[in-house]
């Protein structure tokens, strides 16, 4: 793999007490073209401008996925990821269902282990401190058939991280609009999922809230996610969290909070739950918690929830289950506990 230094580097001009999510991002990427039916030899060059065709494919038809993925720093500056196999088996089953040539694992995770070693210096190894990472698949080709692209561009860029939600969120569960339907694209991490959603969130955002609930298709009555991410609700003792399907994103972070909750003892049930429940167990005094949680949010907790004309709000609790887990999981990605389930992976020169 050819890596091609920049002369410059940005990382004297951040502010890194005032960042915001997703906004800067590191002094090099890595690249890779899928051509004449097969990947090319990738490269590590400084983050720049790409050039694009005007009836570039991915403009007019929207072949695209991605991943989030977090980089660590222990206090000993060895450089860590976050279960970064599971996020490279995700991104295989979106571009299968999108029709987009899987990059080779040696490419992903040879590019990605130097990339996050050239850029360590953008890492903090303060509690909390990470960098996310973007690894994303586009189709490239100059053609305005609607048919698949013969040329691909994979791309991976970093950006400093910072918290993506700064308070507990009041979340808005949607009756109309539909993040996904049976049979569709809804577990693939596609570009197409997330701009489909922004004008249903900007409805709930007018409406003074923070993100949308997500519900079926069909009925409108079994919640599905919340906004960008998986969601979870304690009622009584026990976690509830809707099950996974060709709807729902199968969250790494889904998998790790389940994991964590049950290693702390706590029942967790993976099934369906509709609105009517939700508001039943509310008025009931059984609804303690709401939070949602995937890669960038870590654990986002949930203070309040509106359905039509009402609105719902939560009475905080201390030692919550969100925050036990929510440090649980930063502890293991920043090696500061064991790792019992070996998700933690070293990155070595």
């Amino acid at each position: 793999m050819e890596i091609i230094r920049s002369n410059t580097t940005k990382i004297d001009d951040v502010d890194f007490n005032s960042i915001k999510f997703g906004e800067i991002f590191t002094d090099h990427m890595f690249e890779c073209n899928f051509k004449n039916g097969d990947w090319e030899s990738p490269v590590i060059k400084p983050y720049g401008s790409i050039d694009m065709d005007p009836s570039s494919h991915v403009f007019h038809y929207g072949q695209a996925v991605f991943e989030g993925m977090k980089g660590y720093k222990d206090t000993k500056d060895q450089l860590w990821l976050f279960r970064p196999k599971d996020n490279y088996e995700r991104l295989k089953k979106s571009c299968v269902r999108m029709k987009i040539p899987v990059l080779p694992s040696e490419y992903f995770f040879n590019g990605l282990e130097k990339l996050i070693f050239l850029e360590n210096k953008w890492i903090s190894n303060k509690p909390g401190a990470s960098l996310y990472i973007r690894p994303f698949v586009f189709s490239s080709s100059p053609m305005l058939a609607a048919s698949p692209s013969l040329d691909y561009k994979f791309l991976i860029i970093c950006s400093p991280g910072a918290s993506y939600y700064s308070k507990p969120l009041s979340v808005y569960v949607e009756d109309k609009y539909s993040r996904a339907a049976p049979g569709g694209a809804g577990y693939a991490k596609a570009a197409g999922n997330y701009g489909a959603a922004f004008y249903p969130t900007s409805l709930a955002i007018s409406k003074g809230f923070d993100q949308i609930v997500w519900t079926d298709s069909e009925s409108h009555q079994k919640i599905e996610e919340v906004g960008t991410m998986s969601i979870i609700f304690r009622l009584g003792d026990k976690l509830v969290t809707p099950k996974t399907s060709d709807t729902i994103l199968d969250g790494v972070t889904r998998k790790s909070v389940i994991q964590i909750a049950k290693d702390l003892g706590i029942e967790v049930q993976e099934r369906d739950i509709t609105v009517k429940e939700l508001i039943s167990e509310y008025h009931n005094g059984n609804l303690k918690e709401i939070f949602g949680c995937g890669t960038a949010a870590v654990i986002a907790p949930i203070s309040s929830f509106g359905y039509k004309e009402d609105k719902f709000e939560l009475e905080e609790i201390n030692n919550s289950y969100a925050d036990r887990i929510r440090l649980s999981i930063l502890n293991i990605q920043q090696n500061l506990s064991d790792d019992p389930h070996g998700w933690r992976h070293r990155i070595k020169d």
